[in-house]
C-alpha cells in the first residue's frame, strides 16, 4: 500500500475555509517529504556521535520526523482528511438571537419617550413633581453608574464554548474497507491501522509459516517477533523487508520474548523462551551476528561465566550506547546481565564476556533455611543516546524495576550500582501489581527555559510502581577537586514529581521531552504533562485488543496468595505485561494488538487547527487558537512554546489567517446556505469566536477593518453590533471608528434600542465621534445622558448640557390650555429635564457623568466653576458666548433676580436643595480666596471662573434665603429651605453664619409644615437646629412644639430642663413610641437618680392618671415596672383595669410568678399583702384551674383565707387545691367528705358516658378524660391519709395501749376506709354498668398498667381499658395502705408539687404505725356485705388486685437476677482490665534514657528474670515445707526490691494507679530488674510506670523528684516563702506531666 498523496480536484472556490488555509501546509508537506526521500537516498548506513545518536528530538517531535519512513505513515494517517477538503457542506442547525428592547439597566430613569413610567407619575399641574419624602438622605444616582445589569450581557460573546455540531459543515468520508473506524483528525492523538503489516503478520499462512507476533519494537523500521523465533522486519512503506531466523537456530530457541535494534539501526537482537540471545546484522540477515547461549541446569554449580539459565526467558533486551557488540539483558527470574562480544571474524571468532549486574542462581543444594523473597525484573531499559553529549553516554546507564526496588546500574567499565529506591508507600492497598519505566535522553534545546542558561536538558526516567508515577531526573556533579578525566563521572538522581492514576499503570512512554504516555490495566491511554503531570488527553483503547500476556504471576504468586486484608503490601494481581506491545518513536505510538498492528501519531497544535478547518469546524479551530495564544487550553499543546511573546507571534498569524478566511467563506457569495435561520446562527458563534480572538489579541484595527467590512457587505452587520454591545458595555472596547460608529448608531435607533444606545455612547471614547452627528442624534431621540457625557468629556463644556435640559420646561410656562399632544410632549420634556438634578450632584461633587468615574482635580474646578456661576450669577448670559443669545427663562416678561435658579426651583426645588445638600461636603465650598485651577495664575482665568472659585456656602444660603421666599414660592417649597439650613447650619457652623432672628423663623416655619408627609423630616431638621442654636426663650416655643407633636424635641427639652413630670406625660403623649414610657419611669424612680420627693411624687401622679395607659401598652412590662420601682400602686393600676379580669391575672401573675415558665420550683413573690395573694387565687380558678394546687402548695399557712378562696375553688373545680387548703387548716375529715363527695361526681359521670354512648361521638376521648381526673384525684386523697397519718403518729403518745377493739377504728383507719370504700365502689359500679351494657369483659384481666390491652373499637368503649384504669387506681390505694401500715411513715409531699426544702431537710426518726391493715380491711369488707347483696363484683376486683401483687414481685424477682448478672459482667471486667496493666508509652527509661525493654535491652533483663524464678521457687518450696501453701502471684519480693530495700518496707507503698500516686508494682512485667553492660556498676532497681505511660527506673525517678523538690525549695528561698522539709517517704508521681 502506498501513501496516500492524491488530492481531489472537485469544489474550485467552494473549497470553504480549510481550502484556503490549509493549502499552504498541504503545499509545505508535499515539499517536505520529496526533500526527506532526497535525503533519505544519502543517510549513510552507519551512525556517528556527531551526527545523529539517537532519534530522540525536543519538545513536539515533528509528525513528520526526520525519515521517509515516518513520513509514510504520517501521510496515511491523514490521506483521508485530505481526500475530503473540497467535499459537501453541511448546514448546522440552529436560531438567531431576536433582538431585546427590554431597557439596558435596570433602576434607572428611560431616556426614550416611550418609557413612560415617569409620564405616569408625572400628573401635578406644577412643573415640580410631588416632593420626595427624607429628601437630605438620598443621594442622587445615575443609569450608569451602577453596576451593569443589562440583559444583553447574557450576549453569546460570554456564553459558553461553542459546541462543535453548530459550525461543522461537512462530515469525514470514512474508508467502507476499514473496520474500525478512523478517529477525528483533530483529536490529540489519529491512529492508523496498517493493513499491509497486518495481513502479512497476522494473517493464516503468516501465522503459519512465522508463527503468532508476540513483540514489536520500532525504530527506522517495524519489527515483529513472533512464536516461532522468527523477526519480521517491515519499512514504513509496511513492505517486508527482511525475514530473519528461518533455517537457523533461533527457530529452535522458542519464541521471541524481547527485541532490540541498535542506535544506527542495522542490528537487530532478539530475545528467545530457552534464554538465548542472537543479534542479527540487517544487511547480511542469512545467519546470526553474534549468538549469546544460557547455562545449562547441570552447569550452575559448576560454572565458569555467567549467563541465563537455560530455559528461563529473556524478557527485556537493549544495545548499550553505539556498539553492536554490548548488550544488557533480563530474564523472569529476576537476574540481569551485560554482555560485551570481542572484535573477531564473524560470529565463530568472538568470544562474549557476560557480567551478572542483578540477581541471584538458583540454589540447586540450598542448605540455608532462610527462604528468599519471590522476584522479578518487571521493566527493564538502558539508557539512549540523545542529540546532546553527555557523561552518562560512556557508562552504559541500565534501569531495572523489581517488585521491590527500581535499581540503576552503570555497566561500563564494570558493573556498578548508581541508585537505589525502595516503592513507594502511597501504593494502593491491595491493587494490581505492574511495573514499568522508560529514559528520555538529554537533548538540545530549541528555547531556553526561564531562569536558567542551560542549552540542554538533562536525562530523565519515569518509573510507576502499580497506581504510582515517579520522575527521575539525572544531574552531573562536579567534583570537589579536579581529578583523572578517565574517572566515570559522579552522579545525582532526584525525584522531581509524581503523580497517581486511579489504576495500575502497565506501560509508560515518553513522546516527547514533555509529554508522556501513560496505559493503565484497563488500557486507558493517558497524556501527561512532563512539568506540570497535568492530564491533557484521555483515550480508551480497549477496542484495539491489545496483545498481553501472563509473564510475572508464577515467579511472584506469594506475592498475591494467600492474600493477607491486614498487610497492605500484598497484592490482588498481578498485572499482565504489556512492555512488548506498547512502543513509542518520535512522538508516535506503536500498538501490537492480538490480530492488528495500529500506529498512533501525536498531532501538534497546528495540525490540530488545520484538521479542524478541514473538517468545515472553523468556529471550534478559532476558539482552539484562542485558546492556545492566551496559554489556557486544557488540551494537549505540542510544539507550543512556554514563552508569552513567542508563542503569541506564532499563533497570532495563523489565527488571523484563519478568521479572514472564514469570513471569505461565511460571508460570500458561494456559501449557500439553505434556512436562512442556520445561517443566522452560523455567523452569529462566528461573529463571537472572532470577537474573543480580537480582544485577546488586543487587535481591534483587525476587528473593525477586516472583520467588520465582510459582515457588512454581506448584510450581517446587525450580528456585528449585537456582539460588539457587551464589550463597549464592559470597557474592552473602547473606541470605534467614525465609519463603524455611524453605523452602529443607524442599527440601533432603527431596531428602537436608544436607551442601549446611549449606554454604549457613555462608554466610548468620544475623541473617536462626529460630534455634530451624535448631539444630534441624542436631541432627537432625548438621549440626554449620553448628550450630556459627550459635551462633558468631549469639548469640556458642562454649562451647554444645563441650558439644553431648561430648555425643556420653558415653553410649558406660556400655554393655558394645552392639548393632549402637547401634554404629552411635556411629560416627555419633564422627564428628560429631571436629568438635571443626578448631573448637578455628579458634577458638584467632581464625578463624571453618567458613569460616576473621578474627575481629575484641575476639570473638576473647571466644572464647578462654570456650574456655580451660570446657577448663581444672577444675570442672563449670552450662549454661547461667541455669537450666541441671551437665554431668557420668561420671554414675554423681565427676567427676574436669579433667573436660572429660579427656575430651577420652580423645577423640583426639593430635589435641587438635595444636590446642594451633596454639595455642601465638598471642600471647594470652603471659600478659600486663593484657590486656583491646577496651580494657573488669576490673570489667565476669566471673569466666570473667578466668580464661580469664589463661591462659599454662606454666599449660597443668603441667595437662596432672598431667592426661596414666602413673596415668590409657596410653604411646600420654603419649608425645604428651612429643613436644608437647619440640617447643615450645625456640620458647618464656621462657614455659615445667620442671625438668631432667622434661626428663630426658621424652627417657626419648621413647626408649621404643611403637610403630614414631611412632619418627621421637620422634627428631625429642628433637632440637627438646636444641637447648635440654644434659643433664650425656648419655654416660648414649647406650645409650637407640642402642636406640631415634636415629642423627641420636647422630651429632649424637659429632661433638659430636669422636668420629669413632663416628660413623662410627654412620653405617654408620643403614639409613636409607647415603649419609651417604662424607661422613663425607670429612669425617673430607679434609687439615686437624684430626683427629690416632690419630683417623685408628681411622677407617680402622672402614672396614677395614666394606670389604665400604661397597662394597654404591656401588662406584663407594667407589672415588672411598678412592682420594682412603685409597689404600693399595684392596687391602683388593678382598679384601673378591673373590668378586665384577664389582665388582671396576668398582672398578678407577672410578680407573684416571675419565675413559672421555668421547671424549678418557685415561691410566690408578694409585696403587696395577702389580699393580692388571695385576689390571684380567685383568678386563677378562673383561668388556670390545673395550676391553682401547685400554687396553693408553695403557699404557707396563713397566707389564704380558706372562706375567701373556698367558693371560687369550687366553681372553678379546683376541687385538689380545696382539699389541699382544708387539710392544711386542719380540716382532714371535711376535706375527704368533699373530695369523696367530687369523686362520686365523677363516676356519675363515667356511667353517664357510658350509658348514652351512642348518643355522643367522641365518648371515647370524653372517658378517658374522666379517668385521668379519677386518677388525679385518687392520689390526692391517697395523699391526704399519708400525711394525717404521719402526723397522728407524731402526736400519739408513747404510753398509748397498743390494742384497741376490733370494731374500734382511729381517724387515720377511718380515712383510709372512706378512701377504699369510695374507690372500690366507684369501681364496681361502672363494671356493673359496662356488663349491663354488655360490653365484654376480661375478667382476669390484671390491673397492672404492664398488663392493659389497648385494642378498641372506633364506635364502642373500651371496657378493658376503663376497668383496667379503675382497678389500677384501686391496687395503688392499697398498696398505699400497705405501705401505710408495714414501714415506717414518711413526710409526704402535696399532690402535684415538690416537698418543700423544710420537709426534706430533715430525716423523721422511725416510730411504729398505729395503723392495722387488718381492722380496716374487715372494715372494709363489712360495709361491702351491709351495702351490696352480691360479693362477685368485690371478688373480681380484689382477686384482680392481689394477683397483681403476686405478678409484681415476680418481675421485681426477675429484675434482681438479671441486674445482679449485669453487675457481676461489669466487675469481671473491670477486674481483667485492672490485671492487664499499662503498655509504657517507650522502650527507655524518661530518666536516663537506657533502653529498659524490647530489642536492645541487653541480657540483664534475662538474668534478672531467671533470678526471680529461681527465687519464686525458693519461696513456695519453703511455703509447702511449712505447709503455708504457696505465696500468692506477686507476693515475694524480686532481687532488685530486696536491694533497694533492705528493711522490708517497700510493700507500704501505694500501689495505685493513678498519676499523682507512686506506682510501684512488683510483678514480673513491671519490676523486671534489667542490667546491660553500661548498669553494672549501679543497679538502677525495679521499673515504675505511670498511668501517662511513661516509665522510670526507681533509682531514676527518685532522683528527679528530689531535684524538682530542690529547685522548688530554692525558689521559695527567693520569694521568701518558709521552706517545708519534706517527709523520709517520697510521693512518687510523673515528673513529665503537669
Amino acid at each position: 500500500m502506498s501513501s496516500l498523496s492524491e488530492e481531489s480536484d472537485e469544489g474550485g472556490e467552494d473549497a470553504g475555509p480549510a481550502g484556503i488555509v490549509a493549502e499552504r501546509s498541504l503545499q509545505a508537506e508535499n515539499q517536505s517529504l520529496e526533500a526527506e526521500e532526497r535525503g533519505a537516498q544519502r543517510r549513510p548506513n552507519g551512525l556517528n556521535h556527531d551526527q545523529t545518536q539517537v532519534e530522540a528530538e525536543d519538545a513536539g517531535y515533528d509528525e513528520t520526523g526526520d525519515d521517509p519512513e515516518s513520513q509514510h505513515l504520517a501521510n496515511e494517517s491523514s490521506g483521508h482528511r485530505r481526500m475530503v477538503l473540497r467535499g459537501d457542506k453541511g448546514s448546522p442547525d440552529g436560531s438567531l438571537l431576536s433582538p431585546d428592547d427590554t431597557p439596558s439597566l435596570q433602576d434607572s430613569l428611560p431616556s426614550s419617550p416611550s418609557s413612560s413610567a415617569f409620564a405616569r407619575g408625572v400628573s401635578n399641574s406644577r412643573l415640580s413633581p410631588t416632593p420626595s419624602l427624607q429628601p437630605f438622605d438620598r443621594r442622587f444616582k445615575a443609569r450608569l453608574s451602577s453596576p451593569l445589569n443589562s440583559p444583553r450581557a447574557l450576549s453569546p460573546a460570554f456564553l459558553a464554548t461553542h459546541s462543535r455540531q453548530s459550525s461543522v459543515s461537512s462530515q469525514l468520508l470514512r474508508d467502507a474497507g476499514d473496520d474500525e473506524p478512523s478517529s477525528a483528525p483533530w483529536e490529540a492523538v489519529r491512529w492508523t491501522k496498517l493493513k499491509k503489516i497486518t495481513a502479512q503478520a497476522f494473517s493464516e499462512a503468516g501465522r503459519r509459516n512465522f508463527g503468532k507476533p508476540t513483540c514489536l519494537s520500532a525504530a527506522a523500521n517495524i519489527t515483529i517477533g513472533t512464536s516461532k523465533g522468527v523477526i519480521l522486519i517491515f519499512d514504513y512503506h509496511q513492505n517486508l523487508k527482511s525475514i530473519i531466523g528461518l533455517g537457523t537456530k533461533a527457530t529452535e530457541a522458542g519464541a521471541i520474548t524481547s527485541l532490540t535494534t541498535s542506535a544506527d539501526h542495522t542490528t537487530v537482537a532478539g530475545g528467545h523462551s530457552d534464554g538465548t540471545i542472537f543479534t542479527w546484522d540487517l544487511a547480511k540477515s542469512a545467519k546470526p551476528f553474534l549468538q549469546i547461549s544460557p547455562l545449562s541446569k547441570s552447569d550452575l554449580d559448576n560454572r565458569k561465566s555467567d549467563g541465563h539459565v537455560s530455559g528461563t526467558p529473556v524478557l527485556h533486551l537493549g544495545f548499550l550506547g553505539t556498539r553492536h557488540t554490548a548488550l544488557a539483558s533480563a530474564d523472569s527470574r529476576g537476574m540481569a546481565f551485560s554482555h560485551l562480544a570481542t572484535r573477531g571474524l564473524g560470529a565463530v571468532g568472538r568470544s562474549v564476556k557476560t557480567t551478572r549486574v542483578l540477581g541471584r542462581y538458583p540454589d540447586s543444594n540450598a542448605t540455608s533455611t532462610k527462604s528468599r523473597k519471590p522476584s522479578t525484573v518487571m521493566a527493564f531499559s538502558p539508557l539512549p543516546l540523545g542529540n546532546a553529549e553527555q557523561s552518562t553516554d560512556t557508562i552504559g546507564l541500565v534501569a531495572m524495576l523489581t517488585p521491590y526496588l527500581l535499581v540503576i546500574v552503570s555497566t561500563t567499565p564494570i558493573p556498578q550500582t548508581q541508585h537505589k529506591s525502595a516503592r513507594p508507600k502511597e501504593l494502593t492497598a491491595h491493587g494490581a501489581l505492574s511495573g514499568c519505566l522508560a529514559w528520555f535522553p538529554a537533548v538540545k534545546l530549541k528555547t531556553k527555559p526561564e531562569n536558567s542558561s542551560e542549552t540542554t536538558s538533562k536525562p530523565k526516567l519515569a518509573y510507576c510502581w502499580s497506581n504510582v508515577l515517579t520522575i527521575l531526573d539525572v544531574h552531573d556533579v562536579e567534583p570537589s577537586e579536579p581529578g583523572d578525566k578517565d574517572q566515570p563521572p559522579n552522579l545525582a538522581f532526584r525525584p522531581r514529581s509524581r503523580w497517581r492514576a486511579e489504576e495500575s499503570i502497565v506501560a509508560v512512554q515518553w513522546l516527547g521531552r514533555s509529554i508522556l504516555a501513560v496505559l493503565t490495566i484497563t488500557q486507558q491511554l493517558v497524556i501527561l504533562e512532563d512539568s506540570s503531570m497535568r492530564v491533557t488527553e484521555k483515550f480508551d483503547l480497549l477496542q484495539k485488543h491489545i496483545y498481553h500476556q501472563d509473564v510475572f504471576s508464577k515467579q511472584l504468586q506469594n506475592l498475591v496468595e494467600p492474600l493477607d486484608e491486614e498487610d497492605p503490601t500484598m497484592h490482588g494481581v498481578v498485572s499482565d505485561a504489556f512492555y512488548a506491545s506498547f512502543r513509542a518513536y518520535k512522538g508516535r505510538m506503536f500498538v501490537l494488538g492480538f490480530n492488528d498492528v495500529q500506529v498512533g501519531t501525536l498531532s501538534n497544535w497546528a495540525d490540530r487547527l488545520v484538521a479542524l478547518m478541514e473538517e468545515g469546524n472553523f468556529i471550534g479551530a478559532i476558539e482552539l487558537a484562542t485558546s492556545y495564544y492566551n496559554g489556557d487550553a486544557d488540551r494537549l499543546t505540542v510544539g507550543l512554546p512556554d514563552d508569552g511573546p513567542l508563542r503569541h507571534s506564532l499563533v497570532e498569524e495563523k489565527l488571523l489567517e484563519m478568521i479572514s478566511a472564514s469570513l471569505r467563506y461565511a460571508l460570500g457569495p458561494n456559501n449557500k446556505v439553505e434556512a436562512e435561520q442556520t445561517r443566522q446562527t452560523q455567523l452569529t458563534e462566528l461573529a463571537s469566536a472572532c470577537f474573543i480572538a480580537c480582544v485577546s489579541m488586543e487587535n481591534l484595527d483587525f476587528l473593525f477593518e477586516d472583520v467588520y467590512e465582510p459582515f457588512a457587505e454581506g448584510s450581517a452587520g446587525g450580528i456585528f453590533f449585537e456582539k460588539l454591545e457587551p464589550y463597549i458595555l464592559d470597557s474592552q472596547v473602547r473606541s470605534v471608528p467614525p465609519a463603524v460608529l455611524k453605523d452602529l448608531i443607524s442599527y440601533f435607533t432603527s431596531k428602537g434600542f436608544e436607551s442601549t444606545l446611549e449606554e454604549m455612547i457613555c462608554h466610548l471614547d468620544v475623541t473617536t465621534m462626529d460630534l455634530d452627528q451624535i448631539t444630534t442624534l441624542c436631541k432627537e431621540n432625548n438621549l440626554y445622558d449620553a448628550l450630556i457625557y459627550v459635551w462633558n468629556q468631549a469639548i469640556h463644556d458642562y454649562t451647554t448640557p444645563l441650558i439644553d435640559l431648561l430648555s425643556l420646561v420653558k415653553p410649558t410656562q406660556g400655554s393655558s390650555h394645552p392639548s393632549n399632544r402637547h401634554q404629552e410632549e411635556q411629560s416627555a420634556d419633564l422627564v428628560s429635564a429631571l436629568k438635571l438634578f443626578p448631573y448637578l450632584s455628579y458634577t458638584l461633587t467632581g464625578r463624571i457623568y453618567p458613569t460616576g468615574e473621578d474627575m481629575s482635580e484641575h476639570e473638576a474646578s473647571r466644572a464647578k466653576a462654570e456650574i456655580y456661576f451660570f446657577i448663581f450669577s444672577g444675570k442672563t448670559i449670552t450662549w454661547p458666548k461667541e455669537g450666541g443669545e441671551p437665554f431668557l427663562t420668561r420671554p414675554a416678561a423681565r427676567e427676574p433676580p436669579f433667573p436660572y435658579l429660579r427656575l430651577i426651583l420652580e423645577l423640583d426645588g426639593p430635589s435641587f436643595l438635595s444636590v446642594l445638600n451633596e454639595a455642601f461636603e465638598d471642600s471647594f465650598l470652603n471659600g478659600s480666596t486663593d484657590r486656583m485651577v491646577n496651580n494657573e495664575a488669576k490673570d489667565s482665568l476669566s471673569d466666570e471662573q473667578m466668580f464661580g472659585l469664589s463661591i462659599n456656602r454662606q454666599y449660597i444660603v443668603n441667595i437662596l434665603l432672598e431667592t426661596l421666599n414666602s413673596d415668590n414660592f409657596s410653604s411646600e417649597d420654603t419649608i425645604y429651605l428651612d429643613m436644608f439650613i437647619a440640617r447643615n447650619l450645625p456640620k458647618f457652623p464656621q462657614f455659615i453664619l445667620l442671625s438668631g432672628t432667622s434661626l428663630h423663623r426658621i424652627l417657626v416655619g419648621l413647626c408649621n409644615f404643611p403637610s403630614d408627609d414631611i412632619a418627621d423630616d421637620c422634627q428631625l431638621s429642628v433637632e440637627y437646629l438646636l444641637s447648635f442654636y440654644h434659643p433664650s426663650d425656648i419655654e416660648s416655643l414649647i406650645p409650637l412644639f407640642t402642636k406640631a407633636h415634636f415629642y423627641r424635641v420636647l422630651k429632649s427639652i424637659y429632661r433638659a430642663d430636669k422636668q420629669y413630670a413632663s416628660l413623662l406625660q410627654t412620653c405617654f403623649d408620643d403614639e409613636a413610641n409607647q415603649e419609651a414610657v417604662f424607661d422613663c419611669i425607670e429612669d425617673c424612680l430607679r434609687p439615686r437618680t437624684g430626683l427629690t420627693p416632690k419630683q417623685r411624687g408628681e411622677v407617680r401622679l402622672v402614672i396614677e392618671k395614666h394606670a389604665q395607659k400604661l397597662a394597654t401598652i404591656d401588662i406584663r412590662r407594667t407589672a415588672k415596672t411598678i412592682n420594682s420601682y412603685a409597689s404600693d400602686l399595684h392596687s391602683t393600676v388593678l382598679a384601673a383595669i378591673e373590668p378586665d379580669h384577664h389582665m388582671q391575672y396576668d398582672y398578678l401573675r407577672t410578680f407573684m410568678e416571675p419565675d413559672r415558665d421555668k421547671s424549678e420550683p418557685h415561691v410566690p413573690q408578694s409585696s403587696g399583702g395577702h389580699s393580692f395573694i388571695e385576689q390571684y387565687v380567685q383568678l386563677m380558678c378562673e383561668y388556670d384551674t390545673e395550676h391553682v394546687a401547685d400554687f396553693v402548695g408553695l403557699l404557707d399557712s396563713g397566707d389564704l383565707r380558706l372562706e375567701v378562696v373556698l367558693p371560687a375553688m369550687e366553681d372553678g373545680g379546683a376541687v385538689d387545691a380545696a382539699v389541699l387548703l382544708m387539710a392544711r387548716e386542719g380540716q382532714v375529715k371535711e376535706a375527704m367528705e368533699r373530695l369523696t363527695k367530687h369523686l362520686e361526681t365523677l363516676e356519675s359521670a363515667v356511667l353517664g358516658l357510658i350509658s348514652g354512648q351512642s348518643e355522643f361521638s367522641s365518648v371515647d376521648e370524653a372517658v378517658d378524660g374522666v379517668l385521668e381526673t379519677i386518677q388525679k384525684y385518687t392520689h390526692v386523697g391517697i395523699w391526704l391519709c399519708q400525711k394525717y397519718t404521719s402526723k397522728g403518729n407524731e402526736k400519739q403518745p408513747r404510753d398509748q395501749p397498743k390494742s384497741r377493739s376490733k370494731s374500734d377504728l382511729s381517724a387515720e383507719e377511718q380515712l383510709w376506709l372512706d378512701l377504699i370504700d369510695t374507690v372500690v365502689r366507684l369501681t364496681k359500679n361502672v363494671t356493673a354498668e359496662l356488663r349491663s351494657q354488655q360490653f365484654p369483659i376480661d375478667s382476669s384481666i390484671s390491673s397492672a398498667p404492664s398488663a392493659e390491652k389497648t385494642s378498641q373499637n372506633d364506635s364502642q368503649l373500651s371496657a378493658e381499658r376503663i376497668t383496667a384504669s379503675l382497678r389500677t387506681n384501686v391496687q395503688q390505694t392499697f398498696t398505699a395502705l400497705l405501705g401505710a401500715t408495714t414501714t415506717t411513715p414518711t413526710p409526704v409531699s402535696e399532690p402535684h408539687t415538690q416537698p418543700r426544702k423544710s420537709a426534706q431537710s430533715q430525716p423523721t426518726p422511725s416510730k411504729p404505725s398505729s395503723l392495722s391493715f387488718l381492722r380496716i380491711l374487715r372494715a372494709f369488707l363489712t360495709h361491702a356485705s351491709l351495702s351490696s347483696p352480691s360479693l362477685s363484683d368485690l371478688r373480681s376486683v380484689l382477686s384482680s388486685i392481689f394477683s397483681a401483687y403476686a405478678y409484681e414481685e415476680s418481675l421485681l424477682a426477675l429484675s434482681n437476677r438479671l441486674l445482679e448478672k449485669d453487675l457481676f459482667v461489669h466487675v469481671e471486667e473491670a477486674a481483667e482490665r485492672r490485671q492487664r496493666g499499662w503498655r509504657p508509652l517507650g522502650q527507655v527509661c524518661e530518666g536516663c534514657r537506657r533502653r529498659v525493654w524490647g530489642p536492645g535491652a541487653g541480657g540483664g533483663v534475662w538474668d534478672a528474670w531467671r533470678k526471680r524464678m529461681a527465687l519464686d521457687e525458693v519461696g513456695r518450696r519453703e511455703s509447702e515445707r511449712r505447709g503455708v501453701g504457696s505465696a500468692a502471684p506477686g507476693s515475694s519480693s524480686g532481687p532488685g526490691d530486696r536491694d533497694a530495700n533492705p528493711d522490708g518496707d517497700e510493700r507500704s507503698r501505694d500501689r495505685g494507679k493513678g498519676r499523682e500516686t507512686a506506682t510501684v508494682d512488683n510483678d514480673a512485667e513491671t519490676e523486671t530488674l534489667h542490667k546491660t553492660p553500661e548498669d553494672v556498676a549501679e543497679d538502677l532497681g525495679p521499673l515504675v510506670i505511670f498511668s501517662c505511660r511513661h516509665i522510670f527506673h526507681r533509682v531514676c525517678l527518685e532522683r528527679s523528684i528530689r531535684a524538682c523538690e530542690e529547685e522548688e525549695e530554692e525558689r521559695r528561698r527567693e520569694q521568701g516563702d518558709e521552706v517545708g522539709r519534706a517527709g523520709d517517704e517520697p510521693s512518687y508521681k510523673c515528673v513529665i506531666c503537669p
